[in-house]
């Protein structure tokens, strides 16, 4: 299983195009899922406050409350874009240098165990902030753009996964 080669660009470069359009795509909509807005809260009617990803990750490093910044921006923020970068070099990468390629596979999985907890930081906000009657809480755009990234990420990180794992056995 060393000799494994699990180069997808060379042994699939259609579905590795494929999925290429797809990461670009999901790139595009999760820059729209960071910056447009998530949530809208409504409080007692008089009072509406609008939140991004990124405002509101924003707000929180001006309140200095550091440890929530980081929770939100390290799996909100960071945590998504590694994964779709490392999604992209598994798909686009032409190497007979399969160590490279064991590399990143390596990474992705590593990245994969957290491939939820994106859009948990995201609900966890959306609950919180949720107050019954005294204040309601609104979706917005940047949330269906942002958990529709999570999906496709998710669907490519699926595809990548069996196609090496189709790679070694034949």
């Amino acid at each position: 299983m060393e000799n494994t080669d699990i180069n997808i660009a060379s042994n699939y470069p259609n579905e590795a195009r494929l999925l290429t359009v797809i990461l670009l795509l999901t790139v595009a909509l999760l820059a729209v899922g960071m910056v447009a807005p998530i949530i809208t809260l409504n409080k007692f009617v008089l009072i509406e406050n609008t939140f991004s990803i990124l405002s509101g990750a924003m707000q929180l490093l001006q309140e200095g409350k550091w440890f929530l910044f980081v929770v939100i921006t390290g799996f909100s923020i960071v945590l998504p874009m590694l994964k779709i970068g490392v999604l992209l070099l598994l798909v686009s990468v032409r190497t007979n240098k399969t160590a490279h390629l064991n590399k990143f596979l390596h990474w992705m999985h590593l990245l994969g165990k957290w491939s939820m907890l994106d859009v948990f930081v995201v609900a966890v906000l959306v609950v919180t902030v949720k107050l019954g009657f005294i204040a309601s809480v609104e979706a917005r755009y940047g949330l269906y753009a942002f958990t529709a990234a999570v999906i496709l990420t998710m669907y490519v990180t699926s595809r990548v996964v069996h196609l090496t794992s189709s790679s070694g056995s034949g």
